[in-house]
């Protein structure tokens, strides 16, 4: 993957798009003086420029004195930033809320409080819409602050009535903290751990989802509240191995949105993910029909409502390609999926902005897998060298698969000169990361001696292979090993002399004929 500049202003101006850098030159050059300004011409300079070059900078722009450029820098960031935010401000009703919180504090500082008290007034109207109770609780604070300094049109009951909603909003931004604060901690675990790989794995993720779970009512809940909720038990029961329940709460999650269309909109990244999760438990419970039914609504749904920001846009290129590649594992359509890579890997290379290395390294994965799939072991083993290559503090099960493929792409060229270097290195790998386990020690160990077997006894011990990995299919913490590589599809193929991709696609049919 290519590293991003370590320069954040230019990472900034890198990810604009032509419309808002043409916006930003309006934008600056409103003011006659700005015209020829040295922040305008460094932009200017830096746009065309691959990675941060001081000295290039210097040299072209001779105004710009090198002590002067960590504040024009900081100049043009904020400049930039503030071009954004008003090119943008009504994608987002939040913007658009803290913009009103904004005017409202203008007319208190002129001594407007009437004007002030409607214009919070108007603000927290969309605050209640969207449920924006953060901002709701910020106008609240502002409205007590008027009422309790100033005679304004207060009656009565304005202290009790902002007193009782300032309660209420508390509480909600209380409940919302606890459901979110459990979602990112089980997220953050299933990317540094991934599935549960033992009983020790299962009783310490129970436990603390258990520990940590509020006790509401799920019909006392807000809709916030029932997003996190919805999101701690998908990242739950997919640790858990549990794809019944994983994809029965991603459909929970589906809904919500679908009941709330204003707030699916203004959340549509939070929306994309619970399509994107209620697409990968059909794939991981082999619900093809479901899937393709799942696949066709998240991609008309795209078509209605195209992409607002950059954010967007990549969290669609994630969600669509990674679930176009499912349908070819699901089908057994390698070969077919294979004009995907192309199109994924222009796409990770033009996006360094945007998409995090985590995800990078699942396409790294899936890609290396369509290559094994179509019967090519040399460009598989590629894509697995850039996972391999790097450090194995994240997605450790990635690591460890991508070793155990690699391996095997190995055997399938011939090369056994490296089969017995890489089974000590995997070895010592599996046992370092703790992740050794039945069906790898049986990979490993079956790969390691089949240089030594007989033509005439291969496929007796790819039928023993076999045979054996059916029984540890059968236990839950075994599982796993089955969901990141078909190790069983593939000892059918070296059974029957046939390639991997027709004894998965025969598979496929036979299923749904």
């Amino acid at each position: 993957m290519p590293k991003q500049p370590t320069d954040f202003l230019l990472q900034l101006i890198k990810s604009m798009s032509k419309p808002e850098k043409r916006h930003f030159k309006l934008f600056v050059q409103r003011n006659p003086s700005n015209t020829d300004s040295l922040f305008l011409r460094l932009f200017s300079h830096m746009e065309k420029q691959r990675a941060y070059d001081e000295k290039s900078i210097l040299h072209q722009i001779p105004e710009i004195k090198k002590q002067q450029l960590p504040n024009l820098k900081a100049h043009l960031y904020k400049q930039l930033l503030v071009s954004l935010r008003l090119m943008h401000r009504g994608e987002n009703e939040d913007i658009d809320v803290r913009e009103k919180i904004d005017y409202a504090r203008v007319l208190y500082n002129k001594g407007l409080y009437r004007q002030a008290l409607d214009m919070l007034d108007k603000a927290k109207e969309k605050c209640g819409t969207f449920q924006l109770h953060s901002l709701r609780m910020e106008i609240l604070d502002f409205e007590k602050l008027i009422e309790s300094q100033y005679i304004t049109r207060s009656i009565a009951s304005r202290a009790e009535q902002l007193s009782a909603e300032s309660q209420y909003t508390a509480g909600e931004i209380a409940r919302i903290q606890q459901y979110s604060n459990l979602s990112l901690q089980l997220y953050s675990l299933y990317l540094k751990v991934g599935y549960v790989r033992n009983s020790k794995d299962h009783f310490f993720v129970r436990e603390f989802f258990q520990a940590h779970l509020p006790v509401n009512r799920e019909q006392d809940l807000g809709f916030y509240e029932k997003v996190y909720l919805y999101q701690s038990y998908v990242w739950y029961y997919h640790m858990l191995l549990d794809f019944k329940m994983y994809y029965r709460y991603s459909q929970k999650w589906v809904e919500l949105f679908d009941h709330h269309p204003l707030l699916a909109a203004m959340e549509r990244p939070l929306f994309l993910k619970a399509r994107h999760n209620q697409l990968n438990a059909l794939f991981l419970l082999q619900r093809h029909d479901k899937f393709m039914e799942a696949l066709h609504k998240l991609m008309t749904e795209l078509k209605k409502q195209p992409a607002r920001n950059d954010n967007e846009k990549s969290l669609e290129f994630i969600y669509t390609y990674t679930h176009r590649i499912n349908q070819h594992y699901l089908e057994g359509t390698f070969q077919q999926g294979l004009p995907l890579v192309h199109e994924i890997m222009h796409h990770i290379k033009a996006d360094t902005h945007h998409l995090d290395f985590h995800r990078v390294i699942l396409f790294y994965y899936k890609i290396a897998a369509l290559y094994f799939g179509s019967g090519d072991n040399s460009r598989a083993i590629d894509y697995l060298n850039l996972i391999v290559n790097e450090s194995p503090d994240f997605r450790g099960d990635i690591q460890c698969y991508a070793r155990i493929l690699r391996l095997i792409a190995y055997y399938e060229m011939g090369d056994n000169y490296l089969i017995e270097y890489q089974v000590k290195s995997i070895y010592r790998f599996l046992t370092k990361m703790d992740d050794l386990h039945a069906v790898q020690k049986e990979i490993l160990s079956f790969i390691r001696k089949l240089p030594r077997v007989h033509q005439a006894d291969l496929r007796r011990e790819f039928r023993k292979l076999l045979d054996k990995f059916i029984r540890l299919r059968a236990d839950p913490y075994e599982t796993r090993s089955f969901l990141y590589l078909d190790i069983i599809s593939w000892l059918e193929s070296k059974i029957q002399g046939v390639p991997v991709q027709q004894v998965i696609r025969e598979k496929f049919l036979r299923k749904y004929k």
